[in-house]
């Protein structure tokens, strides 16, 4: 498995992205503001992820999915100690990542990471999606704040 930077004329894996993230318009908006990297095996792509800058000693991981049918397989680790590792040797000392309150796989997978839970964003996703979102039986209200400390 190779993971690399998308280059501007590609096309970013618009389908996986919306697996982590149902709005196409908060993943442009994510698109056009970060850095998009897709994780490739036999010149397919099976995983990406975004990263946005919020200053010079931190940066957000704002999307992270891995085609479904793979989930289980350590392709997300991996694409974490990417993350890890790029941003350690870019100078940055905090990564951020949000998820919602109903998604119990991505708090357990974070924290296995090695991400901190460090705040709560009240309505968030009642504030910012037209429409509800539900997952493992939950309505998804709230987002949940986690944090890597590099240093």
């Amino acid at each position: 498995m190779i993971i690399r930077r998308i280059h501007r004329e590609e096309t970013p894996p618009f389908s996986l992205l919306l697996l982590a993230d149902p709005s196409q318009e908060k993943v442009k908006e994510h698109l056009e503001k970060g850095v998009c990297f897709v994780a490739e095996e036999d010149k397919k792509i099976i995983g990406a992820y975004i990263l946005e800058e919020k200053n010079e000693k931190s940066i957000e991981l704002v999307n992270i999915a891995v085609k479904e049918h793979l989930h289980g397989k350590g392709i997300g680790k991996k694409l974490i100690q990417h993350v890890l590792q790029s941003t350690k040797e870019q100078g940055y000392e905090i990564i951020e990542v949000g998820t919602g309150n109903s998604s119990i796989n991505q708090l357990a997978f974070y924290q296995k990471c090695g991400f901190r839970m460090t705040g709560i964003e009240r309505n968030f996703f009642l504030e910012n999606y037209k429409e509800p979102l539900f997952e493992n039986g939950l309505r998804c209200q709230d987002m949940v704040r986690l944090t890597f400390f590099l240093q």
